[in-house]
This record gives C-alpha cells, sequence and structure tokens, in this order.
C-alpha cells in the first residue's frame, strides 16, 4: 500500500502555520514527490509528522534509506540546508545528499535505527549528547545566517499567538510571557557567543544512529549566538522525573568543555514558558510544569 503523503490533520496544521497558500502546495504535493523521486531514483516507503512541512522515509535505488523533507516555505529549507552544509562531516549530525530549494526539499542520508531519543526508553547518552554540543558549535559560522535574537523573536512571537486566548493562558499570563522574552532578548544580545546555533535541540531532534554512529542531530532551525541556549533542552530533562537543574548540570557538564552553568540557567529560566505551554493546552500540572512556572515567574 502506498504511503499516504499528507492527510487532513498534516493539511490543517500547516495551513494554520503558513495561511492560505499551504493548501495549494498540499495539493501539488504528489506530483512534486513524483518528480523528485524519479530524479533521486527514490521509493515512498513512510510519513513522519511535522509542524512545518512533510518528512518521506524513502528507500534508494542502490537500498539505501533515505530521508526526503518537503516545506511550502522555501526560507525554511534554505537555512536548513545552509546549516547542514556547515556542519558536513559531523558525525554527530544528520548529512545532506542533495538539494532543490526552489522547491523547498532536502535530500537526506537515512539515519539507523533512528529512534528519538525521547522515545529510546534508555539513560541519556550524556556523553555523545555533549560530542554532538562540541561538534555543532565549534564550525565556524558561515556569512548570510539570522542572528539568536532574529530566533528568539520568531520563537517568542508564535508563543504569543499560540497563547493568546488558549487554556494555557489561565495557568501562564501575558505579563509572564513577556518577562520570558526580554530575558530571552538580552541573553541572545549581549556577545554570550558566536556560534551556530541548532536552535532546536530537543530529545525528539536527536536520533540513535545505532552501536557505531551514536547520538545524530536532524531539523536545525539555525541562528549565530549563544551556543548555551541549545542546552536548555537537555538539562532540563532530569526535572521530568522529579530531578533538578542541577542533576542536568551535573550529568552533561563532564563531557561538555567550557560549560557555563550561570548562563544555561539563564537561558532555561528565559525559556520556561516555551516547555510548558502544550502540557498545559493539554491539561497537564505536573511537578515539571509546577517548577517551570515558579521557573518563569
Amino acid at each position: 500500500m502506498a504511503a499516504v503523503l499528507i492527510d487532513d490533520q498534516a493539511r490543517a496544521r500547516l495551513i494554520t502555520r503558513f495561511g492560505g497558500d499551504a493548501a495549494d502546495w498540499c495539493d501539488a504535493l504528489p506530483a512534486l514527490v513524483a518528480r523528485l523521486a524519479e530524479q533521486w531514483g527514490l521509493t515512498v516507503l513512510d510519513t513522519k509528522p511535522g509542524n512545518t512541512g512533510r518528512t518521506l522515509i524513502c528507500a534508494g535505488d542502490d537500498g539505501a534509506k533515505k530521508v526526503l523533507k518537503l516545506t511550502p516555505d522555501r526560507t525554511i529549507a534554505e537555512s536548513e540546508a545552509a546549516a547542514l552544509r556547515a556542519w558536513d562531516g559531523c558525525s554527530r549530525v544528520v548529512q545532506v545528499l542533495a538539494t532543490e530549494l526552489a522547491d523547498g526539499a532536502i535530500l537526506m542520508e537515512g539515519i539507523d535505527p533512528g529512534t528519538e531519543l525521547r522515545e529510546s526508553g534508555v539513560h541519556v547518552p550524556w556523553s555523545e549528547v555533549g560530542d554532538l554540543l562540541t561538534q555543532i558549535h565549534s564550525v565556524p559560522p558561515p556569512a548570510g545566517f539570522s542572528t539568536l535574537e532574529d530566533r528568539v523573536t520568531f520563537m517568542y512571537g508564535l508563543a504569543e499567538r499560540g497563547l493568546r486566548g488558549s487554556v494555557a493562558e489561565a495557568a501562564l499570563s501575558m505579563e509572564t510571557l513577556d518577562r520570558a522574552r526580554l530575558r530571552a532578548l538580552a541573553l541572545a544580545t549581549d556577545g554570550g557567543g558566536n556560534s551556530i546555533v541548532h536552535g532546536d535541540l530537543h530529545p525528539g531532534n536527536v536520533l540513535d544512529g545505532g552501536p557505531g554512529r551514536g547520538a545524530v542531530a536532524i531539523d536545525p532551525r539555525p541562528s549565530v549566538g549563544d551556543p548555551a541556549f541549545d542546552l536548555a533542552d537537555w538539562v532540563t530533562l532530569p526535572m521530568l522525573d522529579g530531578g533538578t537543574l542541577e542533576d542536568g548540570f551535573d550529568a552533561i557538564a563532564p563531557h561538555l568543555p567550557g560549560f557555563d552553568a550561570g548562563r544555561v540557567r539563564a537561558w532555561c529560566v528565559a525559556l520556561a514558558p516555551l516547555f510548558v505551554m502544550r502540557p498545559l493546552e493539554r491539561g497537564e500540572r505536573t511537578p515539571f510544569v509546577e517548577a517551570m512556572l515558579r521557573m518563569a515567574a
């Protein structure tokens, strides 16, 4: 049975994100996929959900697993491809095989087994995560990347639109979100670094590459700025199981030269509201959510 390229739920999500033009893109998607599959010798096997497009798991004519990523926003494809090209040769980052950026298309290597770290059911491989962060932050940023300030502005603008009038607003006020935005902008503009920042480096965007590869990052939303931004999703992980932020510091610090606990803590405080918006929309008031709300206050 052929894979369903886009279902009603995915279509609605893309229209909400990108507006009415995304409907036309969804309608044209089968023809686009057919053309690229012929061009690159692909057979589509499965699809993965995504907030900015469609990710297709494919088999190449050479028998290798490959991933075709498509988005209606060409600028997203361009910035992602630019970051992945900058990280070319980094073992901890998925590698690009080909692009058709005018079509918002990137063809990448397939990662096996490709399990997301958040779904792996095992302890976080902290040494691998530390090596991943070291690799991506050690590459000199190429010209033309947006700034971390731009990324922060976009993230909080998206959060504001999502929070206003939602059920989450009863627990997370717009005033709290505004304070967090100012904290994040201050950190992004105070000269804290000049690295390529992945921008969305949570455990769902790091895959298990097996014994020979280990942790592999995917799906960057890149900018240039403070590398400490990329650590917030990792040092807060122990808090999901009743631990503390200090537990996260203790886990990652031995594997990350130059770890700056003060800056990482400041980013956690600034980003705290973004950690809880979706749980609050689902009516969740877990100890983790409560801890994040206290941190954001």
